[in-house]
């Protein structure tokens, strides 16, 4: 068994830690009471740290106190909406209180010890990359199916705001997550194998499609975009990007020198993408065709 210097410690309390007791409060409030004879095993007739056990105890200190640090965003006028830092679990200066406790052979109250967690984008970032509009692409969607409408409001509303870094790859089901009723997703009309059919998220092929066509206008790389297994109506022919949890992914590469940053929205029947980033960035646009605002087909083919 490897001994640390941390479990050469313990050698010389082992007499008296069965009587000490460390409690762990997070705001003033307890999350953890420890018994330092329960993190111990024998070794050579001396107790030494159940470093398993110490790992154990460290995980659920940190699922306790994690705070995900949220980034800064623009909301619907454009101003800027400050991010907030998040924390953990210091663990090199809990080590030392865990440790210190124990040797001082007497119980104990301690307040975890936070580490911060600054969040990618914060306000100067974002004020940064949202000065400049490099590119934009609209599709058009039928507004009477309901439910259609909601799922492709509720994708946009998953994708703005997002930041690419350079050099930094885009997933888009990673990005949205899993569609599922519990996050809002209905039943919608969409395309399954050449037929159209009812399932959870039906619609959002229409977000990941609209944002394939704003992206490809920068020239970004494109690392994975599959079409549906017949046309759609709210994109030129070819220029689909079909998605699916357990299945295709729409993914790109920022290969440009600045981040991107992602603005979608989804209202009165017209989902936009419309991408920024700073005064600075280099890189060649493309062609892409409009979508068509014709929505004819788009009610043969999802209904009404």
């Amino acid at each position: 068994m490897k001994i640390t210097y941390l479990t050469m410690l313990l050698l010389f309390v082992h007499q008296v830690i069965a009587s000490s007791n460390l409690v762990v409060t997070y705001k003033g409030e307890t999350i953890a009471s420890v018994n330092p004879a329960e993190f111990t095993i024998p070794f050579l007739d001396e107790p030494v740290l159940d470093e398993e056990k110490y790992t154990k105890l460290i995980k659920e200190l940190e699922e306790e106190i994690y705070q995900k640090p949220v980034n800064a965003t623009l909301d619907d006028s454009g101003e800027i909406v400050s991010g907030k830092v998040g924390h953990t679990l210091h663990r090199q200066k809990f080590k030392e209180l865990f440790y210190t406790s124990f040797l001082n052979n007497k119980s104990a109250r301690i307040e975890a010890p936070l580490r911060n967690i600054h969040p990618r984008v914060d306000d100067e970032l974002l004020a940064n990359i949202r000065t400049q509009q490099i590119s934009q692409y609209i599709t058009y969607f039928n507004t009477n199916n309901e439910e259609r409408a909601h799922n492709i409001s509720l994708a946009a509303e998953a994708v703005n705001n997002h930041v690419v870094f350079p050099g930094k790859t885009f997933s888009f089901n990673k990005v949205v997550g899993k569609r599922t009723e519990e996050k809002g997703y209905l039943p919608a009309p969409e395309i399954v194998r050449g037929e159209v059919s009812e399932g959870i998220g039906g619609g959002i092929c229409q977000v990941s499609s609209t944002l394939f066509n704003a992206v490809d206008r920068l020239g970004v790389k494109i690392m994975e975009r599959f079409s549906h297994s017949k046309s759609v109506p709210y994109v030129p022919s070819g220029r689909d990007a079909t998605v699916s949890w357990y299945g295709p992914d729409f993914t790109f590469e920022n290969n440009l020198n600045q981040p991107l940053l992602i603005r979608a929205k989804a209202k009165n029947g017209s989902m936009m993408i419309k991408l920024y980033s700073s005064d600075i960035i280099e890189f060649t646009p493309r062609e892409v065709p409009n979508a068509s605002k014709e929505l004819i087909r788009d009610k043969e083919i999802f209904g009404e």
